[in-house]
């Protein structure tokens, strides 16, 4: 195939519409604009976002992110900080805050995995990620959700 060969596929090229050449044409006289009005005049429109006094959406709608308003919160504690409780105790969410460990229960405590537990204790809490509950039961210890 050469340069010479090549040939647009059928009604991809369209001619353009010529407007306000007369009655004839289809598009003479208010060239498809219709009777007065902002729209008709030239130069006439609106900018964009533009609601018609209305305050915009764009100043109506916040703009520091989407916060879920039902989004669970937990506090989280890792397995490691465990270790400050002496051995074969009970743990619990108010023994937490207690401790110091856990400031605010928000709507739940959560323990997760990370470090290691070397005592045998029995911890209540909301949730527990799979590898705490593997490393307390590893331990000697128990769980209970709460």
């Amino acid at each position: 195939m050469k340069l010479h060969e090549l040939k647009s596929t059928e009604g991809s090229r369209t001619k353009q519409t010529r407007y306000g050449r007369g009655i004839s044409s289809g598009r003479g006289r208010t060239s498809g604009r219709g009777e007065k009005g902002q729209k008709s005049r030239t130069g006439g429109g609106t900018r964009l976002g533009f609601e018609g006094g209305q305050n915009p959406i764009y100043r109506r709608v916040s703009k520091r992110g989407f916060i879920n308003e039902d989004k669970t919160l937990y506090a989280i504690v890792n397995i490691e900080s465990l270790n400050v409780f002496e051995d074969g105790s009970s743990v619990c969410p108010t023994c937490l805050k207690e401790a110091g460990l856990v400031r605010k229960e928000f709507d739940g405590v959560k323990i997760l995995g990370s470090g290691k537990l070397s005592k045998k204790l029995t911890v209540k809490a909301h949730k527990f990620s799979k590898s705490a509950q593997q490393a307390i039961e590893a331990a000697g210890g128990t769980i209970e959700v709460i």
